[in-house]
C-alpha cells in the first residue's frame, strides 16, 4: 500500500446543499465513510433522510439544541451529545433551541 498523506478539506471545498431548510456541507465521501455538517436556524426542520440501508450514521451536536425524529420517537440532543442511527432508519432534525444548531455527521461504510 502506498503512502497517502493527510488531506485538509476547507469549508469552501465541501459540497454545499440544502435538505429542505437544513444547510448541509459534505466534506468527505469515500468508500469507507462519509462526513459532513448540518446547520439549522431556530425553529427549522430538515427533510426526512430515508436512512442508509447498508450504513450506520452518527450525529454529534456541536452547537445548539435539536430533536431527531425517527418516524416513531423524538430524541432530544444538546451540545456535546451524540446519537447512533442504525442501518435503514429514516430520520430528520429539528432545531428546537434559540440559537443556530450545528451538527456533525458521519457514516460507515461510505459510498
Amino acid at each position: 500500500m502506498s503512502y497517502q498523506p493527510p488531506r485538509i478539506i476547507r469549508q469552501v471545498e465541501a459540497r454545499s446543499f440544502m435538505e429542505g431548510l437544513e444547510h448541509c456541507r459534505e466534506y468527505i465521501k469515500v468508500p469507507k465513510l462519509w462526513f459532513g455538517t448540518s446547520m439549522l436556524q431556530p425553529g427549522q426542520r430538515g427533510n426526512i433522510d430515508v436512512g442508509h440501508p447498508n450504513s450506520q450514521e452518527v450525529f454529534f451536536v456541536c452547537q445548539g439544541h435539536v430533536q431527531l425524529f425517527d418516524e416513531n420517537q423524538y430524541y432530544e440532543l444538546f451540545k456535546g451529545d451524540a446519537i447512533l442511527i442504525p442501518e435503514g432508519v429514516p430520520h430528520t432534525l429539528i432545531n428546537v433551541g434559540e440559537e443556530i444548531a450545528l451538527i456533525a455527521w458521519a457514516g460507515a461504510p461510505g459510498g
